[in-house]
């Protein structure tokens, strides 16, 4: 029997990258699923830009392209809810 991942908190970009690629969700998962990884995903790459200061910039950057990523799928569900 093997035991369940733990997810990991990553302290660097490079770990920040490894472990959003080990979660992401299938191509085909929900929209709702996408959402939360992608806030999951701003969330990390914010606490990476404090905890990896040789990679700041660069962290601010991937937060804010999974942001739009984000801001995307949430409009995505707006146009799919009933009137």
């Amino acid at each position: 029997m093997t035991a369940a991942v733990k997810p990991v908190t990553p302290r660097t970009l490079m770990q920040a990258h490894e472990e959003l690629v080990r979660i992401r969700p299938r191509r085909k998962a929900s929209l709702a699923v996408w959402l939360e990884y992608y806030q999951h995903s701003v969330a990390v790459y914010e606490q990476i830009a404090q905890t990896d200061p040789g990679h700041h910039l660069e962290a601010m950057y991937w937060a804010g392209r999974e942001q739009a990523h984000a801001a995307e799928v949430a409009a995505r569900m707006k146009l799919l809810l009933p009137a």
